[in-house]
């Protein structure tokens, strides 16, 4: 029984993981085909470092990725501190109203915010994409932190207001610092929601201000380059170091 759900796990892996491997393994190889190998080669990454375009398109992507994670998580942690604490009316419908952020498809959520702007004649460009994207990553931040708040042991918050200590010191002394691994996990979430976001950036972003997601969707419709997959390799190593580095630094606070 134990070797069967091994290799049940290790086949879920295989297939997870399997085409990120051969991915990986072709952004090395020499040919400029995936069909055949030619031996190993750094010449696609060199390449794709000479492509300015393509840089100036992944330097976009990471500023909006980083300001938007980053106003999502402050938002989505004020919001998830409010909802644990206080009991106010419309509490459970707004909670509701989370859930359904998450799960209503993009586009419908793409059109909704193409239509706002469009009302409120704000050109599409930054000032556009910005807000869109904290629109559909702060509900994913709300339930993270919210998560880790409802495992709290209230009698520290008890115990911290019968010594006298006020709402912020309560918020800062008890509450943020026991929930700082879900505030760096929803923003984890966040970036990465941002930065491969397709879809809603498409509809809410203009010509003249094109982020790496939809760059590398206009260059695969005519073929995927080695340089693509050079750009792809990396976009997949740079979060994985940066989630390891920060599973590391959780586990050496924790000893």
């Amino acid at each position: 029984m134990s070797r069967l759900l091994g290799a049940l796990v290790a086949l879920v892996y295989a297939f997870l993981y399997g085409p990120i491997l051969v991915l990986l393994l072709t952004s090395f190889n020499a040919a400029r085909y995936a069909t055949r190998w030619e031996g190993w080669t750094l010449d696609w990454y060199r390449s794709l470092l000479g492509n300015q375009l393509l840089v100036d398109a992944a330097l976009r992507s990471l500023l909006v990725a980083t300001v938007a994670a980053s106003a999502a998580t402050v938002l989505g942690t004020l919001g998830a501190v409010a909802l644990y604490r206080f009991r106010f009316r419309g509490r459970e419908g707004l909670q509701g109203l989370l859930f359904i952020t998450m799960m209503m498809p993009d586009i419908v959520m793409a059109i909704s915010l193409l239509v706002l702007f469009i009302v409120l004649a704000i050109p599409l460009g930054f000032w556009s994409l910005l807000p869109a994207h904290v629109t559909f990553c702060l509900p994913f931040v709300v339930v993270t932190v919210l998560a880790r708040l409802s495992s709290f042991d209230r009698a520290l918050l008890e115990a911290a207001r019968d010594l006298g200590a006020g709402e912020w010191a309560v918020f800062r002394r008890v509450i943020l610092p026991l929930s700082l691994p879900a505030v760096a996990a929803g923003w984890l979430l966040a970036f990465t929601l941002s930065l491969d976001d397709v879809i809603v950036s498409f509809f809410v972003t203009g010509p003249e201000y094109e982020i790496l997601p939809l760059k590398i969707y206009s260059m695969v419709r005519l073929g995927v380059k080695p340089e693509v997959n050079a750009l792809a390799a990396l976009m997949f190593l740079v979060p994985l170091a940066a989630v390891s580095a920060a599973h590391i630094l959780l586990r050496e606070k924790e000893r």
